[in-house]
């Protein structure tokens, strides 16, 4: 980056840090100082993020390691089902498999949560119960988020009730690609405080964004407005997460933790099946935020398939044996 593109970004991240150690909600109210913030920012070369990915995802990791990072993967997936045919006795299974994800092996972490829509909650949470695997569910009209702000914070706090302990809202992309960011950024601080001690992820669908320099802008955004998390996609839009998008995000929450000290969450959601992938993205992770980011705390999966392959592999790498897909459950 040269001098006058690290001006820019030590102007923006300053603006930011105002923003957030002071709560400067008048700042985040107004469509003009938002569109002077954000555009600010500097902006994303595409073929360089695309190039910086695909030289991180060719490195090699040695044995010993890949051990430790699909434990880590494990530890740092969301096992999620958000399906119109969720039944009561899938969720308790989907469930019992985030705390045990192999009966077989009590040594297999588990997982960090079970993601499912609000009203499966109550059938998850005495399963999960005295573990380590939290709760979360989705809200503000998922996955369009196109509905009034009171409908919007109805669901949240239907997810709260309902026992949430993260909750997963949209924003309203139709808004953010108009330019009224203040929508936005009010939609998300008005959810932030609905949430009360929840974390909360705001996912920014970033298949629908268009440009790099979008899921940039949307990033700073959405933490600027109180995200604890920012997370790629609802896994129902093409492209979800790519590693690309993921290298920006963790820009992002690297570079607003430098300048103010505030710690956010990357979640990547939606296409991400294999142990390969995962361990790639634990590449990503680590060589574009830092280590300190390598833990369910600061970094997850929004996963649905991945799982299975993370334990097969697994058993691969101690047994020396590589299992079917018949040797663990289906989800």
């Amino acid at each position: 980056m040269g001098d006058a593109s690290k001006s820019v970004a030590g102007s923006a991240a300053g603006t930011l840090t105002g923003a957030v150690s002071a709560h400067l909600v008048e700042d985040l109210s107004s469509d003009a100082a938002l569109r002077a913030f954000l555009g600010g920012l500097p902006g994303v070369d595409e073929v360089g993020a695309a190039g910086r990915a695909a030289q991180l995802a060719t490195r090699s990791i040695k044995r010993e390691s890949k051990l430790w990072a699909l434990d880590a993967a494990i530890r740092m997936t969301d096992l999620t089902s958000l399906e119109g045919a969720d039944t009561p006795g899938r969720i308790r299974q989907l469930a019992a498999k985030a705390v045990r994800p192999d009966p077989s092996d009590a040594d297999v972490p588990s997982d960090a949560e079970v993601c499912v829509y609000p009203d499966m909650l109550p059938h998850a949470a005495p399963v999960v119960a005295g573990s380590s695997v939290a709760l979360a569910s989705v809200a503000t009209a998922f996955p369009s988020g196109r509905a009034s702000l009171e409908v919007k914070l109805a669901d949240v706090r239907d997810a709260i009730s309902a026992g949430a302990d993260e909750v997963d809202m949209v924003i309203d992309r139709g808004a953010f690609l108009s330019g009224r960011y203040a929508q936005v950024a009010e939609e998300i601080a008005a959810v932030k405080k609905a949430t009360g001690s929840a974390h909360l992820k705001v996912i920014l669908e970033t298949g629908e964004l268009q440009t790099l320099d979008n899921v940039r802008r949307a990033s700073w955004l959405a933490i600027a407005s109180g995200a604890d998390v920012i997370k790629t996609s609802t896994g129902k839009v093409s492209p979800a997460a790519t590693p690309s998008t993921v290298l920006v995000m963790l820009q992002a929450v690297r570079d607003v933790a430098r300048a103010t000290g505030k710690v956010v969450g990357v979640k990547a959601a939606g296409g991400i099946r294999t142990a390969k992938d995962a361990v790639r993205y634990l590449v990503l992770v680590h060589e574009v935020a830092g280590v300190e980011w390598l833990t369910p705390e600061r970094f997850r999966f929004g996963a649905s398939t991945l799982l299975n392959d993370l334990l097969m592999q697994r058993t691969k790498q101690l047994t020396g044996r590589y299992h079917g897909r018949d040797y663990v459950t289906l989800d």
